[in-house]
């Protein structure tokens, strides 16, 4: 009787991997009685269902403590306002990603995470939210339809990382609460992942997986990946000073928030000269929520001022309205400083931009439009240790 309870457990943990709204966008009820008509197949080979022991046992980890923590572990760290995945094995950073992120109304949470399997070929089912077009509805694995693309990996709560993404999704807002990759880029991922986690997962094997469209294969990890989403709109990397676009309207764009970024670095502001300090201010400044217009005092006019100095103060004034308006679309201010040189966190590595054939980015097709009179409930972003809401599914 011992040796069924193991089996039960893993049976019931699959289970809930393929039908809870976290992996298929369904509603809390479909968590709770899942619909046995997307059970996944049967697998075999690497798709291995077993309970895995080294991750039953693994040990809580936590989130990384001060701004701009490098890991010394096997962790993915997901920095939100940059538009950055990265997986580290042992403290090394192995890969880089860019990626699409949650839209403003379904934010994509902070927090700690775990990954503890990669799904080949899942299904999803539409979930009870008034984004859908039609809520219930299974769209089954290697479906044209189906927006997760040929690869899923749960991360916990009601998010995933996945593909299916048009590249013109990454890089900006792509989904309803997920972490977005291209085809190209959720096939590397995984390949990745797995290296990461020790993990035997073969090339072919993994062909063989997606050639198979219509099945869905599930590769248990070997151990335990942690996740770390990440919301830094301050980073300072190798040297440079980076400031991010508060795209979730978080006001974390602060001068205490930069200060705090150089000491966890080893440097003072203070200590910097005045020109790398007003460069810093000031890109802080205009990344922020409400940025201030700097006062700027006015210039004197001549009264006899001729035409050609009026033409001239109007294209100064022209110009000036140039670079705001450009400097209100930027994404990301890079100062480079001396101060800094050899300190903060990794460039990306190998950064896969999610560049890829046409056919296999070509993501998926536009969804049909939303009920009528949708009336989603107001949005926030959760805070760690709150569940997110289960509305995360893809674009």
């Amino acid at each position: 009787m011992k040796n069924h309870i193991p089996l039960t457990a893993a049976i019931i943990s699959l289970i809930f991997a393929f039908s809870s709204c976290t992996n298929d966008g369904q509603s809390t009820d479909a968590i709770n009685n899942p619909a046995p008509s997307i059970s996944p197949s049967p697998t075999t080979g690497a798709a291995n269902t077993n309970q895995n022991p080294a991750i039953e046992n693994a040990p809580e980890q936590l989130l990384l403590k001060g701004p701009n923590a490098i890991p010394k572990d096997t962790r993915i760290i997901v920095n939100i306002p940059a538009f950055r995945m990265d997986v580290f094995r042992t403290g090394a950073l192995l890969k880089s990603y860019k990626i699409g992120i949650g839209y403003q109304q379904f934010p994509l949470p902070t927090g700690f995470r775990k990954a503890e399997m990669i799904i080949f070929n899942p299904t999803w089912t539409q979930p009870n939210e008034s984004w859908a077009s039609d809520p219930g509805l299974v769209v089954p694995a290697g479906d044209r339809g189906n927006p997760l693309g040929p690869i899923k990996i749960p991360i916990g709560g009601a998010n995933l990382i996945h593909g299916g993404k048009a590249l013109a999704k990454i890089g900006t807002f792509a989904s309803h609460g997920c972490v977005g990759l291209t085809n190209d880029e959720v096939k590397d991922f995984a390949t990745v992942l797995a290296n990461a986690s020790n993990t035997e997962l073969k090339e072919d094997t993994i062909q063989s997986f997606l050639k198979k469209r219509t099945r869905t294969q599930v590769v248990k990890l070997d151990k335990l990946v942690p996740v770390e989403l990440r919301y830094e709109t301050i980073v300072i990397q190798d040297g440079q000073l980076h400031v991010y676009r508060d795209v979730y309207n978080k006001n974390t764009n602060t001068e205490e928030n930069l200060r705090s970024a150089f000491e966890a670095n080893g440097v003072s502001f203070d200590s910097l000269n005045e020109d790398a300090k007003t460069q810093a201010l000031d890109a802080v400044n205009a990344m922020s929520l409400h940025p201030k217009k700097p006062s700027l005092p006015k210039p004197a006019t001549p009264a006899n001022q001729n035409s050609a100095d009026k033409k001239a103060l109007a294209a100064e004034r022209k110009a000036e309205a140039e670079r705001q308006r450009k400097l209100r679309n930027q994404k990301e201010i890079v100062i480079d400083l001396a101060a800094l040189s050899g300190k903060g966190y990794p460039p990306p590595k190998d950064l896969h931009t999610g560049e890829g054939t046409v056919a296999s980015n070509a993501g998926s097709p536009k969804p049909k439009p939303p009920r009528r009179n949708p009336t989603p409930a107001p949005q926030s972003t959760p805070e760690l240790g709150q569940p997110p809401r289960n509305t995360a599914g893809p674009q």
